[in-house]
Parts: C-alpha cells; sequence; structure tokens
C-alpha cells in the first residue's frame, strides 16, 4: 500500500506563493500518477493539477493555469506543487492522490485514484 502526506499549506495573502509537498512511501513512487485535488467548505472536491509517471506530461484545471505548477521528483519520492499569485477562491483543503491508471484523462476525476493524503489547509486572506 502506498502512503501519502501533504506538507506546505499555510496562511498566505492574496498574490502570495506556497508550496505543497507530497511524501510518498511504501510502493514504488515512479510507478504512479499523482494529481492534486482541493475540497473548500461546503463546495465539491475538485480536481487542481496531475503529473504522469515519468513527469513528462501535465495537466491542469482552468482555475490554476498560469498559477500552478506540478511537478516530480521520483528520487525523493516526492510530488510538488508550486501555486503563484494566490486567490482568495484558493482557500481549501489540498489533498494529494496517486493512481495506478494509464489512462491520463481520468485524472481529472477523483475516481480515478487509488490511495490519497490527509490533505493540508491552505488559506487566502483578501
Amino acid at each position: 500500500q502506498v502512503q501519502l502526506a501533504e506538507s506546505g499549506g499555510g496562511l498566505v495573502q492574496a498574490g502570495g506563493s506556497l508550496r505543497l509537498s507530497c511524501a510518498a512511501s511504501g510502493r514504488t513512487f515512479s510507478s504512479y500518477a499523482m494529481g492534486w485535488f482541493r475540497q473548500a467548505p461546503g463546495k465539491e472536491r475538485e480536481f487542481v493539477a496531475a503529473i504522469s509517471w515519468g513527469g513528462g506530461r501535465v495537466y491542469y484545471a482552468d482555475s490554476g493555469k498560469g498559477r500552478f505548477t506540478i511537478s516530480r521528483d521520483n528520487a525523493k519520492n516526492t510530488v510538488y506543487l508550486q501555486m503563484n499569485s494566490l486567490k482568495p477562491e484558493d482557500t481549501a483543503v489540498y489533498y494529494c492522490a496517486a493512481s495506478e491508471t494509464s489512462y491520463y484523462y481520468t485524472l481529472t476525476r477523483g475516481s480515478a485514484y487509488d490511495y490519497w493524503g490527509q490533505g493540508t489547509q491552505v488559506t487566502v486572506s483578501s
């Protein structure tokens, strides 16, 4: 089984930046596609970004395009989400997830993921 642990969340002012990290342990990290999702209070969980096994393909929700960057370091078993120009509407709990799927078009759906982290809170003040 894969265990995922997010870190790097916190409180920032609008326009600021955060880098979230997700450290994986257990089975081979590099064999999984990885994704980030977020859920704001009273709202549905939504897709943020995903990255393929080798890091050659990345996918972003429209909400984060141009502001967010997903990357991975397989040697460190870690995936990152760099978030710049943060807005109050980015406030949410951010979750890291791992998927065994080869069908990357499914990675915008939470159902495509096999393992989830505990989440890290991101709060952006206005």
